[in-house]
């Protein structure tokens, strides 16, 4: 089985759990108090996002239970150790960029406009949370983690792009052996920015944005072109092809 698989299951198994966690045991004190750790859990969350933002990836638990105006201890109640909130934040993380790229992957447009708003989302979500992506795709918690959020997610996106873009080949009858590679180069190609971008800052996320958007639409239309395909860039195509992928999934499914 493929890792992909294996966490999208892994990640429906614990939200299974989750929602049972919030179900009635028929104890109502007990039902209370396990309302009241997942809202706690969560809440902690937001407050080391925050923390995020002002003492970047390095900050200490300190600076999470300060911001969220508790102790370390009562924080360590929720919390094993930082090697945990670590592995909460990269869950917190994966939702905010699944909530705002997979509706603009599988958006009703023409394709330029279509691969912009998909690229704009990425850019914008590690725009606002610029110390999250840095602690993920660079942080090193004080003991192994079971997981390395940033490139499970890049898995992830990889293989629901990869469906698309096979999905779209295949209807013009094209060979879509090539939509793997394809994918992983175009995911890699984007993150690499990101990450150049995220340090040099040199110019404005619009700028970059259209820049990828150009990148990308050239290969795609040049492709097309090689095999007697012309699709205008600026028309939605006949078929809207989308990816359903979510945490919650238990496999990753296709649609037209």
């Amino acid at each position: 089985m493929s890792p992909v698989i294996e966490r999208v299951k892994r990640s429906g198994k614990q939200s299974r759990s989750s929602s049972r966690d919030e179900e009635a045991t028929g104890d109502a004190r007990r039902d209370r108090w396990r309302k009241h750790r997942i809202a706690r859990r969560k809440e902690f969350v937001e407050a080391a996002l925050r923390a995020l933002d002002t003492h970047g990836p390095d900050l200490g638990m300190e600076d999470v239970a300060a911001e969220a105006g508790v102790t370390k201890p009562v924080l360590y109640r929720h919390f094993d150790d930082k090697a945990d909130l670590y592995v909460a934040l990269g869950q917190r993380g994966t939702e905010i960029l699944f909530e705002r790229l997979i509706p603009a992957i599988n958006a009703e447009l023409a394709p330029v406009p279509r691969i912009r708003m998909a690229l704009d989302a990425f850019f914008t979500v590690i725009e606002e949370h610029p110390n999250l992506y840095r602690l993920l795709a660079h942080g090193r918690p004080e003991k192994p983690v079971s997981s390395d959020v940033v490139a499970e997610d890049k898995e992830l996106i990889a293989t629901a792009l990869t469906a698309l873009l096979g999905d779209y080949m295949r209807m013009f009858n094209m060979d879509s052996g090539a939509a793997e590679p394809w994918a992983h180069g175009i995911v890699g190609m984007v993150q690499n920015t990101g990450e150049w971008w995220l340090d040099r800052r040199s110019m404005g996320r619009d700028a970059v944005v259209e820049y990828l958007t150009q990148i990308i639409w050239a290969a795609i239309d040049g492709l097309s072109r090689q095999n007697g395909v012309v699709i205008d860039p600026n028309l939605p195509l006949e078929a809207n092809k989308v990816v359903q992928l979510g945490r919650a999934s238990e496999s990753l499914e296709e649609s037209s």
